[in-house]
């Protein structure tokens, strides 16, 4: 079968939800058994229970990706068990700023998670895959690649991600291990409807729109769209790719006149 992740192990930060949800379902419906990682483990538990309901396997931790103690814990604790083939570092958070609106707290926040969280993952489980090989795919952005206003220090922490994926994917090429990233542009999450009701209650509607239209395609992406890629670079069809980041965009980097 193509595609088939059977009797392999995967670790997926952030997958209590959107994109990271998505991709734990997708992962586990072509056999990996897969370990969700999230900060609080209820939201963990859910993900893990519906696709245990579908007939997969997967396994709920609570795990602040930001403090290596725990990733290291946690790392050893899935090592001792099953082997670790693959790590997709989805886990991250958001912040709307230019720089002169991005405080020093906001800044080390977004520093925290979206990059040395990245950093803590990849540092805890490099040792297992070290032994036959692996695939770790990081969750970069178009923002990575392109100015998006009152992105800055959400861009500097992906653009980070990019970076550190070609670093990883130099430094391991000995091992078999293949270092990849996804950017994707605007994907319709829980997070896109938090931050429309917050910021413009009562207009919703009308604000999701001139957001969908921000991509030439005319919508955003859904989860599944990215899990599926996802699910692509981390199968043996994708043996041949590594150090390369892909966008899943609709379109925004290069047909928006970037």
């Amino acid at each position: 079968m193509k595609f088939s992740l059977k009797e392999k192990t995967a670790i997926v930060t952030g997958g209590g939800s959107g994109i990271g949800r998505a991709i734990c379902i997708a992962l586990a419906s072509q056999g990996a058994k897969v370990h969700i990682l999230e900060l609080k483990e209820e939201t963990a538990q859910e993900v893990a229970a519906e696709i245990k309901k579908s007939g997969g396997a997967a396994v709920a931790h609570a795990c602040n990706v930001a403090l290596q103690s725990e990733v290291k814990q946690t790392a050893g604790k899935i090592g001792k068990s099953d082997s670790i083939e693959i790590l997709i570092n989805n886990a991250g958070i958001a912040h709307i700023g230019d720089v002169e609106h991005t405080t020093e707290a906001d800044f080390d926040r977004i520093y925290s998670v979206n990059v040395k969280g990245v950093y803590n993952c990849i540092h805890s489980v490099i040792p297992y895959m070290k032994k036959k090989g692996g695939v770790i795919l990081n969750m970069a952005s178009v923002a990575a690649t392109v100015g998006i206003n009152d992105r800055f220090a959400y861009a500097t922490s992906k653009g980070a991600v990019l970076t550190m994926t070609y670093s990883v994917a130099k430094d391991y090429l000995e091992y078999g291990i293949r270092c990849n990233s996804i950017s994707p542009g605007r994907v319709h999450t829980p997070f896109v409807d938090g931050y429309l009701k917050a910021n413009f209650p009562g207009q919703e509607k009308e604000m999701f729109e001139k957001l969908s239209k921000t991509q030439p395609i005319g919508r955003m992406g859904d989860p599944s769209e990215i899990a599926d890629l996802a699910l692509y670079l981390c199968t043996d069809e994708a043996s041949f790719i590594t150090g390369t980041d892909f966008p899943i965009d609709g379109g925004f980097i290069r047909l928006n006149g970037n």
